[in-house]
């Protein structure tokens, strides 16, 4: 369905208050995917991608002045929107949430891209359906990093023609409860790998960890939380308590990117390849293969 507004091109708003004044049917049926663009880098490989998955709704928040592909702008709803990281972007996906309940959302940031079990012959649609029989509000993510292996032709660390990503040393943590004496919280773990753990010395400790929860049902009273979980502690837990549930990755050139961006890390770092460097195959298949998301019940 497509919006009329006095822009040139129908589905594009100068706010999301704006997008709630025309047509505020566009959020109102689910999954949406809310897509954080920061920079310049992969914009239209990131949009297309997730409208392949079967989201009803891609919704992409980004600067005024960048550009997006005509036959993207097709599909997309294009949001201005000038600050789309931290805690601006918690604010957005949080007020998208409280203007859209009971639906589920997804977010992520762009040159990211999300892999599910099966994503290959299911929609992102069916496999919500199922995680919601299995009495589940919300999905645990995992960020797996991905990196050019020539720094020297990709300068930005990007490379999707020839993606590679960490094989090993993916590990997790009990996760502390400050409120019950540091004893750990149950079925939630800090989980760790990939360039953040590598490369540590350059990532501030409190964002080094690789879980997120990326997928949630929209639940008044519940919000993300700037550390990328949600206010409900059950939200934040990687099975229930009778067997493990679905999971998912969210494979990701973020973190590579800001790392040789960084004019305080990117003359530290003359390559990211290691001897566990293999080459990221754009299938699930692959990442369950290696433990990085889990089926649970989901055949």
């Amino acid at each position: 369905m497509r919006a009329v507004t006095s822009n040139s091109d129908p589905l594009r708003f100068t706010s999301f208050q704006e997008l709630l004044a025309t047509d505020k049917s566009l959020i109102s049926k689910g999954p949406l995917a809310l897509i954080f663009v920061e920079d310049e880098v992969e914009i239209d490989t990131t949009l297309r991608h997730h409208v392949g998955l079967g989201f009803q709704q891609v919704i992409a928040f980004m600067p005024a002045a960048f550009k997006m592909a005509y036959d993207v702008s097709e599909d997309v709803i294009r949001v201005d929107c000038e600050q789309t990281s931290g805690q601006a972007m918690i604010d957005m996906v949080n007020l998208v949430a409280k203007q859209a309940p009971g639906v589920w959302l997804y977010y992520c940031f762009n040159a990211e891209y999300l892999l599910f079990p099966f994503c290959e012959t299911r929609t992102v649609g069916e496999m919500l359906q199922f995680h919601a029989q299995e009495r589940r509000a919300a999905m645990l993510t995992y960020v797996v990093d991905l990196y050019a292996g020539n720094l020297w032709e990709h300068p930005n660390a990007v490379s999707i023609d020839n993606a590679l990503m960490d094989k090993t040393g993916y590990y997790a943590l009990s996760r502390p409860d400050p409120e019950n004496h540091n004893h750990p919280k149950e079925r939630q773990l800090n989980f760790y790998g990939g360039l953040r753990w590598r490369f540590e010395e350059h990532i501030p400790e409190v964002r080094r960890r690789i879980d997120r929860v990326s997928i949630f049902q929209a639940t008044e009273g519940v919000e993300l939380k700037s550390d990328f979980t949600m206010s409900d502690e059950e939200m934040n837990t990687f099975a229930c308590a009778w067997h493990n549930n679905l999971t998912a990755a969210v494979c990701s050139f973020r973190t590579a990117k800001a790392l040789k961006t960084n004019a305080g890390s990117t003359f530290d770092i003359q390559s990211f390849t290691w001897h566990n460097t293999v080459p990221f195959e754009w299938h699930s298949r692959q990442l369950l293969d290696l433990g990085l998301m889990e089926p649970g019940q989901w055949f």
